[in-house]
Order: structure tokens, then sequence, then C-alpha cells
């Protein structure tokens, strides 16, 4: 099969096409064709040398996230048939033309998605709810902030938090991406080079402030979310591209009752990935198959243009997902 490798630590252009063997599934594993995989910013922390794979996980072949056909099954894969279409959550081989997965991360494709649109659910939608949803126990009539609106991330929470019945604030970093997040459904945009978040979500709010926060900014961000939220607060930590060394006040924290919290997804267990598949299945694939929540694709690229897929992403100038495609769709 081909297969994008990680050829050493460095920038895009580290990412090679080579012809690899074909996987076979283990117990409890399916094996799919893949016909599209998602990129997300793990991909780029490995490529780059500073994300390690876990144990067990292919060690120079990214890909978190991946759709297609289910061509082998392994044992012990009850549920799933050669055939099933499904997209996956894995823990890394996933630009690639085939790559295994536990049945357990496994999801039916919704009949009125593509492969592409599929291929963009997994790693955002599984964070999303096991922080947004799990961690920082959102209810239906709460406040969230999301920090990064358009991002595959963002565009995710916006939406599932919108369907659960939550009031939404996002921030983002020029005038068209802010409208497309509050046209996407987001309560208000906040577009920070212009204005600080802080002084729009006090105003907002009448200075109560909102009941969650996800946060993948960290740094210089930190301080003034725990200003934002409300009594009972919680912050869930998600990345910290802005550094993971902060100096904060501990009384806000007491005096408000937060909770500070956050969260890595590739490295848990199958039986925990497995029932956040299980919860998205029951509550959000409805929301999917009806059009009530939707996939944003930025841009495709073959495999063949995997660096190029990189380096918009680190450009920051996307709005949604960017998928890899293996082939037509």
């Amino acid at each position: 099969m081909k297969a994008i490798v990680i050829t050493r630590p460095g920038e895009p252009e580290v990412l090679q096409v080579q012809s690899r063997p074909v996987p076979v599934p283990k117990s409890g594993e399916v094996l799919i064709r893949v016909f599209a995989a998602g990129i997300n910013r793990p991909d780029v922390a490995q490529r780059k040398g500073h994300y390690p794979p876990p144990p067990g996980a292919s060690p120079d072949i990214p890909g978190l996230e991946v759709a297609g056909i289910i061509e082998d099954l392994g044992e012990d894969t009850s549920r799933w048939r050669v055939g099933d279409k499904v997209c996956a959550l894995v823990t890394g081989g996933g630009y690639a033309e085939y790559c295994c997965a536990p049945g357990g991360q496994c999801l039916p494709i919704p009949h009125n998605l593509s492969f592409v649109e599929a291929a963009s659910l997994p790693e955002t939608f599984f964070t999303v709810w096991s922080n947004v949803f799990d961690r920082g126990r959102l209810k239906h009539d709460e406040i969230l902030l999301v920090h990064g609106g358009s991002s595959g991330i963002g565009v995710a929470a916006i939406q599932l938090a919108k369907a659960w019945g939550a009031t939404v604030y996002t921030t983002a970093g020029n005038e068209e991406k802010c409208d497309f997040c509050e046209n996407l459904g987001a309560d208000k945009a906040i577009h920070y080079r212009m204005e600080k978040f802080r002084d729009v979500i006090k105003k907002l709010t009448h200075d109560r402030g909102v009941d969650v926060i996800l946060d993948m900014v960290g740094g210089t961000y930190t301080a003034d979310n725990l200003d934002v939220l409300a009594e009972e607060g919680r912050l869930v930590l998600i990345n910290f591209m802005k550094g993971d060394e902060v100096t904060i006040k501990l009384s806000a924290i007491m005096r408000k009752r937060l909770t500070v919290t956050g969260s890595t997804l590739r490295g848990r267990d199958i039986p925990f990935k497995t029932a956040i598949a299980r919860k998205l299945e029951e509550t959000v694939w409805p929301w999917l198959t009806s059009g009530k929540v939707k996939p944003i694709i930025y841009k495709t690229f073959s495999i063949d243009d995997a660096a190029k897929s990189h380096h918009v992403l680190e450009s920051s100038k996307h709005i949604g997902k960017i998928v890899l495609k293996m082939d037509g769709d």
C-alpha cells in the first residue's frame, strides 16, 4: 500500500510517500480500506518530533482519523461486516491506503455524508464530546466559550453545543472567520486581534461570566480565562499553543470555586474511546443524519500532496477541516 511516512522530524517536506505492507487486524480490530483521512494538529506535532505515538501505534505514519470500507475482520468484531462503511478514531497510521482500527472506535458513516466528510469527524468529535460534555459537564442552558472557533475543533464545538441547547461565544482571528462562526450558530464571535475577549465576555454576560471554556491556546489566555468564568465555572484545556507555563492567582479559583482540567485523547485506552463512540452514536449521529450538525471541509488534498496539507494547516488560514483523499469519493 501507499503510505505517508515521517522520514525524519522537520518541516512538511519530510512527509514522503512510501510503500508499506498492508497491516493485519488483531483481535478486536478491523482493517479499513481508507478513502479519506483527516489532518489534525497532533499530526503536525508528531511530524516535528514533539508528540511521539503511544505504544503500539504506527511509529512513523501519522493520521488519527479515517473513513473507508471494512476489508477484513480480526476476531471478536461481531458488530461489523466486510463492506461496511465506517469512520474511525485511530492512534496513528491513518495517512495510508489501509489502516487497522479497534472495532469499538468505529462508527457507521451516516447515509448523507461522503467519505471525505466522515473522515473529518472522529478526532474532533471525540475530543469535543470528551472535553466539553464529559469533563466540562456543559448543561443545556449554560454558556460555552470556544477559543479558535474556525478550527476543526472549534466548528465541531460550536455546532454540538448549539445542538445541545447552550449559548456559545467564540474567538477568531479575522472578520471572515468571525462571520463564519456566527453563521454556523455562534451567538457571538470575538475578533481577538481587534478586541480583548475578556472585555467582550464581561459585557455580554453583564459580568456574570461563562460556565465552560474550551481552550487550545493556553499561555497568556489563562488568567483572562479564569477571570471570565462564572462561579462554579470549568476551564478545559486541550492544547497550549501559546505555552504551557503560566502564572495565575489561586485565589480566583478558590473564590469562584472553579475547576481547571484538561486532557489528551490519543493515549487513552480502547474502552474509554469506545464509550465515547457510543455516546456520539446515540446523541450526535442523529444530528448529522438530520443535517442539524454538518461537517465543515475547508480543502482536500491527494495523498501525494500531504506536505501541502500541513502547510495549509500551519498557516491557520483555514476554516474547518483539511482532509487527505486516498482514492475517489
